[in-house]
């Protein structure tokens, strides 16, 4: 054991570069460098210790691991020392903390250090949260964190863990850091907090939200925590229609969120947040709806949805889902079941024809395998999208726990025994029992029997015989199928006949006899869908309806119901919910309101759905009917010394009724007996006497709150010279940047009458008023401009009269400064008949009770007809507001500008004057205008000119369209100035101009020319296309070009920089494409090509410069050359091994790395890399256990990349793996070549001898296929040591790359042999310009 204190006294890099570092004092500066070991001497014990060092990325956390190192002792110390054999290091251990963390209490900004010792063997990992730490038998860990803040309060834990088990250890109590308050020494001590202790008050709540499939929606929900600590959490649970949990998590930052990836309409439903508070807990609900994505076909369904497997056995499942919604669409007609491998993305129908009902038997899986399910439906249109696929489900013996026993020795060993090993004996099975018909349907029917017992102790499968009840004339239905599950579906029974069933044991010892026959059996009928009566809907809020209904009397296996709706004087249905509901109550969100609607409801089960139901009456969204709120803001307006007159503002919510009286009581201040003023006003008061009032609101449903308590109101006779004060503020076409201040006239004028009134504004929550008009406004409303956006404002006004400026009023209800979503403006037309004007208004927001109220400088106009008409008389502010609504209001001043534009009509125009450049060359200038009448005149104008039809000018107009154009066929310089159209059609005129000079003509110019030399080209033989490179999926790049007006006589020729390219294949210019292949694209095809395309009508040629960089189709070849890359495939050579990967084609210009263990590797004598140009290769020399692990290759077209991985782990050195290069495995000693190349008629001879104890086997191949011994092709091994392979009279058809393998029980080699076979007096060609890549043979892979 360590005694006395540790001295620093050197440190040191124990790595590359070593700079000391000396001074204990320095020891923080250790802190900032990077990870580093630390040199410690103790002076009492005169040992050392290493200090293992590393530091957080944030350089604030910094992890230590102190290891003992013993110093040799004295001699004189040595020989009084006697050695105690230590057996630790040989007994297995769990870990085990010696020396425990303890809680700490710090000052913010300093540091703090936690230590721990821990034991075990072998040596434990221990964890500091993210940091890790490799330890020895004995260690002490030191965790430093400097400059503490508030937020690294919590409580610390260091984790120890080996192969014999994990240890865990946590502060007793959290680690503290607190603020330093020179006023308050005492630092109080922090007691365990956990999330439920904390205070959540939910602020910003996520409400009723609409999803489509495929897509994505978050549910956020705003909060305030107290204590808000970063480390701790309030812990928050989801859920979806019900108390099951969808979702359990911490929320940080102030908002709880819930995000849905890839929507489907499984997730429809009711949503619930609950958090966990001191209080218990707060929750919030909102309904998420989830609509069908758009159909692949128009008219087809929608997907299912709740897709589940059932009954799971070991080659049976039964799948059952939840039909879909169908409301325009036609009816479902059935349903195409797929399943899929897990691990593969192929998917596989399982049903020939739809099955009609919503559930279905899938058999013939295999056993221990795992799949997903999804479902398709089908009607007349056609198939839906498919539903969401279910969790992986394992094709398991359902009994097979059934048949295990379990017996515990001792209290702590399991012994488990199969009931198969306690049936003696036996070998043949007995017969099955309890045959049945566990599902009866139309369509089909399953059976099901219990397995037999004993089985005989052999793998079990079934055979089933039917017949018809009663003639015993049995007869096999599962011949093509081998059955191990004791279920099984029967398809093809016919209507009205009844059959019995019986099976048979099989296994590998015989057959039992039949089981005992089942009862009749007959195809069920068509089970009844019952529909829903009775629909009612009753009003909800302004957007949703509450509808309800009586179930259906006979359920039927009933899984929900459907609820459509449709707006009053349409014929389209809309779907309300999109996946069945179970209760009989709905609420129908998402509607428009003020509209009216009718709904219906469609009952759902297994067999489909329902007919309608009838249709309930008609009903308006509005919210449901209720008493008013109370009112507010009691003002007293005038007294006399015995009545006063009280103003208040009317409720904010009138409970969908108009509000049809007031209550008011008072009371004296001093007292609590509240009395009823029955009179309009309220007299017979005591002067000099303290009132109090408050007031109630009543409508159709009752009355409603009574209002606060009013101040204390003295009643004393006003007797000053000033008015009193306006009442009544309201406000009215409330937008962005502006709104309309409207107020009542005071009702007390003082000394003189009113003549005029001041209005000042201020911010919410100030007290700062500033004063909006300059003057007295003689008028009792005042536009406000200037405001910001999104602001909210109080106003007040103060009235004026002779005598000066009266009290002002009280302060309005603060409003925003922001317009109603969807708010439109006044619009103003004309009749084109009687000459009169109209004004209309689309409100966005609208009830049954709404009115809308016209007004004119803001006095309401009555429904009399106007007396005397003046055209002065009708100018002004026109206004209109729809009450009963949330400030949907607008107005007009522009009564002025419109009388001008009725007295001078404007040509209204589409289009303004515009050109643009025709086939020819030729520029048409053009506009359009809204309408024309047949008697419309206009002229052209062209640089104060009239211009008109002549040569080379044609203009002309369309009454239909509105087109009025001008074509110039030869456009040049001279054209160059500016071009105006005068209009005139009746009373009404226009012009329009366009100035065509400077940069703008030469574009105009430049693309008339253009087009004009284009037509002229395209009169002979052209190029429609132009050259473009491509790649085929082989690699192969093709230099491509499409040609037009070409005919037999027309010449095709390629080049490249000048010299003539002759392909293979002549270009046939008559298909109206040539293409010219380029094999084994590389750097030496770098350059300019060329295509020239020629006969006696002209000439035209193409150019086209290619790069083996920045070019897309070499991006693209990279592509295809990547995604047909094999495996990689383990070859045997004398030097080692070799990984190989096969591809399309291979060049060093391709972006490829390979890595070994996640490292890159890069060539060298050791790991060689290289590559042919049908594959990549790295040779790996005298394999060793360093070698060993994963190595990938990856292929990177610069956007994608592809990777392949192959294991090398527990290979090397094994006395299987053919890197271990055993003298006895079979190997090619020599005598073959690598390249063969023969004359046509010649004979080769392939000889070489083998080697390998015991005698190997020898295969020879040719391009992947085993060659097999002919009179063409002899095959021959002689004495075990000498293989050859000889062809007589070889032909082109010989050429190939052949192969040997070598192989025994020890391993083998495997060697190619590349044949090229050529004619008398030629040489074999390299691939050239014009012909494409041979395709490339792919490796036979050996498993050595």
């Amino acid at each position: 054991m360590l005694s006395g204190p540790l001295e620093l006294v050197s440190c040191s890099f124990l790595g590359e570069n070593e700079s000391p570092i000396c001074s204990s004092s320095h020891f923080d500066h250790l802190f900032k460098s990077r990870p580093l070991p630390i040199l410690m001497f103790s002076s009492s014990c005169h040992n050392f210790f290493l200090l293992n060092v590393c530091v957080s990325k944030n350089s604030k956390i910094l992890i230590m691991t102190l290891m003992m190192r013993y110093a040799p002792p004295p001699p004189q110390v040595k020989s009084m020392m006697y050695r105690r054999a230590d057996l630790t290091d040989e007994i297995p251990k769990m870990p085990d903390f010696l020396v425990a963390l303890r809680p700490h209490t710090v000052w913010e900004k300093t540091p703090v250090r936690l230590f721990c010792t821990v034991q075990g063997n072998p040596r434990p990992i221990v964890k500091w949260s993210e940091y890790t730490l490799n330890t020895k038998i004995l260690n002490i860990y030191l965790l430093v964190c400097y400059r503490c803040v508030v937020s690294d309060t919590a409580e610390y834990s260091a984790v120890a863990t080996n192969q014999h088990g994990t240890q865990q250890h946590s502060l007793i109590s959290p680690t503290l850091v607190t603020s330093r308050f020179p006023s308050r020494p005492a630092v109080p001590r922090l007691t365990q907090i956990h999330p439920s202790k904390l205070e959540v008050s939910l602020l910003d709540r996520f409400s009723v939200s609409f999803g489509v499939e495929g897509g994505s929606i978050s549910l956020v929900c705003s909060m305030v925590v107290v204590p808000d600590l970063p480390n701790l959490p309030p812990l928050v649970q989801w859920f979806r229609d019900g108390n099951t949990p969808l979702a359990e998590m911490t929320a940080g930052g102030g908002a709880a969120r819930l995000t849905l990836p890839h929507l489907a309409k499984d997730d429809e439903g009711l949503y619930t947040l609950r958090i966990f508070t001191q209080d218990g807990t707060a929750e919030h609900s909102a309904y998420l709806f989830v609509s069908d994505a758009a159909p692949s076909v128009a008219g087809a369904p929608g997907a299912p949805m709740s897709v589940k497997a059932y009954d799971v056995n070991a080659d049976y499942v039964l799948v059952a889902w939840k039909p879909p919604n169908t409301v325009n669409e036609a009816p479902i007609t059935g349903y195409f079941v797929d399943r899929r491998e897990a691990g593969s993305d192929a998917w596989v129908q399982c049903n020939d024809a739809p099955v009609k009902v919503c559930k279905y038997p899938v058999h013939g899986l295999k056993e221990g395998r795992s799949y997903h399910f999804r479902v398709r439906a089908v009607n007349a249109a056609g198939v839906s999208r498919p539903s969401r696929e279910t969790g992986r489900v394992t094709a398991l013996d359902a009994a097979e726990d059934e048949r295990l026993q379990v017996i515990k020795i001792e209290g702590k060993y399991d012994v488990v025994i199969k009931q198969d090993d306690l049936e003696g004996h036996v070998t043949i099975p007995l017969a099955p029992t309890d045959v049945h018909a566990s599902e009866v349907l139309r369509s089909y029917v399953v059976l099901s029997w219990t397995p037999p017992s004993p089985r005989g102790r052999a793998p079990l499968c079934y055979v089933i015989e039917k017949c018809l009840a009663g003639t015993g004339a049995w007869q096999r239905i599962n011949a093509a199928v081998a059955l191990h599950s004791p279920r099984f579906p029967v398809f093809d029974l016919q209507d009205g006949l009844k059959y019995e069933f019986r099976v048979y044991s099989v296994n590998r010892h015989g057959a039992s006899g039949p089981s005992e026959p089942s009862g009749p059996v007959q195809k069920g009928e068509e089970d009844g869908k019952d529909h829903v009566i009775s629909v009612v809907s009753t009003r909800n809020t302004k957007s949703s309806v509450f509808v309800q209904w009586e179930p259906p009397k006979h359920l039927n296996n009933l899984v929900g119901y459907y609820i459509d709706g449709r707006a009053a004087g349409t014929k389209d249905w809309f779907p309300c919910n999109h996946k069945p509901f179970k209760h009989c109550r709905f609420v129908v969100h998402g509607l428009t309101p003020g509209e009216s609607y009718t709904f219906r409801v469609q009952a759902a089960n297994v067999f489909g759905l329902s007919e309608e139901s009838q249709e309930s009456s008609p009903i308006s969204v509005e919210p449901a009917l209720a008493s008013p709120s109370a009112p507010f803001g009691i003002t007293l307006l005038s007294c006399d010394g015995s009545s006063m007159t009280l103003a208040w503002k009317s409720p904010k919510h009138c409970g969908g009724s108009k509000v049809t009286a007031y209550y008011l009581d008072h009371r004296h201040a001093d007292a609590l007996l509240w009395r009823e003023v029955n009179q309009e006003a309220v007299d017979n008061l005591t002067e000099g006497t303290f009132y109090e009032f408050k007031i109630q609101a009543a409508n159709m449903a009752g009355v409603g709150v009574a209002s606060a308590p009013s101040a204390p109101l003295k009643c004393e006779a006003w007797t000053m010279e000033e008015p009193g004060p306006a009442y009544d503020l309201s406000f009215s076409e409330v937008r962005g940047r502006s709104l309309v201040l409207l107020w009542k006239a005071p009702v007390y004028t003082g000394a003189g009458p009113v003549t005029g009134y001041l209005v000042d504004m201020a911010k919410k929550g100030s007290s700062e008023f500033i004063t909006l008009t300059q003057e007295a406004e003689s008028h009792r409303y005042l536009q406000v401009s200037g405001l910001e956006e999104g602001e909210t404002y109080v106003f007040r006004v103060r009235s004026v009269n002779s005598r000066g400026v009266g009290r002002p009023s009280d302060l309005s209800e603060p409003v925003c400064a922001k317009a109603l979503p969807g708010t439109q403006e006044i619009v103003a037309g004309v009749d084109e008949v009687t000459g009169d004007v109209f004004l209309s208004l689309e409100a966005c927001e609208i009830c049954e009770t709404s009115k809308f109220v016209w007004s004119k400088n803001y006095k309401a106009i009555g429904d009399c007809p106007r007396v005397v008409v003046t055209e002065t008389d009708d100018l002004g502010r026109y206004s209109v507001a729809v009450t009963d609504t949330d400030g949907v209001s607008s107005t007009l001043n522009a009564m002025l500008e419109l009388s001008y534009a009725i007295r001078h009509p404007v040509v209204p125009l589409k289009h303004g004057l515009n050109y643009e450049i025709l086939e020819k060359g030729h520029v048409r200038f053009w506009l359009q205008a809204v309408k024309l009448s047949p008697a419309v005149s206009y002229r052209f104008i062209v640089n104060d000119k009239e211009v008109k039809t002549g040569e080379g000018i044609k203009i002309s107009h369309d009454v239909a369209t509105g087109v009025i154009q001008m074509t110039v066929d030869h456009f040049t310089r001279a054209n160059e100035g500016t071009y105006t159209v005068q209009i005139h059609d009746g009373k009404a005129k226009t012009q329009s101009s366009l100035v065509l000079v400077g940069d703008v003509f030469k574009v105009a110019l430049k693309e008339a020319e253009f087009q004009r030399k284009e037509h002229i080209r395209k009169q002979g033989p052209h190029f429609s296309e132009y050259l473009y490179f491509t790649v085929r999926d082989d690699c192969t790049v093709m230099l491509a070009c499409k040609v037009a007006n070409v005919k037999k006589e027309t010449s095709f020729h390629w080049y490249k920089e000048d010299d003539e390219i002759v392909p293979e294949t002549p270009p046939n210019v008559m298909s109206g494409a040539c293409a010219l292949p380029i094999p084994l694209f590389s750097r030496k095809d770098q350059g300019v090509f060329k295509a020239v395309l020629s006969d006696d009508r002209g000439k035209d040629t193409s150019l086209q410069r290619n790069s083996c960089q920045k070019q897309p189709f070499v991006t693209l070849m990279w592509f295809f050359s990547g995604a047909s890359a094999s495996e990689l495939v383990l070859q045997c050579t004398p030097e080692g091994i070799r990984l190989q990967c096969y591809m399309n084609y291979y060049t060093e210009e391709m972006k490829t790395v390979w890595k070994h263990k996640e490292s890159k590797i890069a060539s060298s004598e050791k790991m060689r890399i290289g590559g042919t140009a049908e594959m990549a290769w790295m040779q790996i020399c005298d394999p060793s256990d360093k070698e060993k692990g994963s190595y990938t290759i990856e292929v990177s077209d610069g956007v994608q990349t592809h990777a392949r991985t192959f294991d090398l782990s527990g290979q090397v050195h094994s006395s299987t793996s053919c890197t271990s290069l055993s003298s006895d495995r079979g190997r090619v000693v020599g005598g073959l070549p690598d390249v063969v190349t023969i004359m046509e008629e010649k004979s080769l001879s392939l000889t070489c001898t083998v080697w390998g104890e015991p005698t190997p086997e020898v295969s020879w191949f040719k391009n992947e296929q085993e060659v097999a011994s002919t009179e063409h092709t002899k095959v021959t091994f002689e004495g075990g040591k000498f293989a050859s392979m000889v062809i007589t009279k070889v032909t082109p058809d010989d050429s190939g790359k052949y192969s040997i393998n070598v192989r025994n029980k020890y391993g083998g080699e495997f060697v190619e042999i590349t044949v090229s076979v050529y004619k008398h007096g030629e040489k074999l060609p390299e691939p050239k310009l014009g012909q494409p890549k041979a395709p490339a043979p792919e490796m036979i892979q050996t498993s050595i």
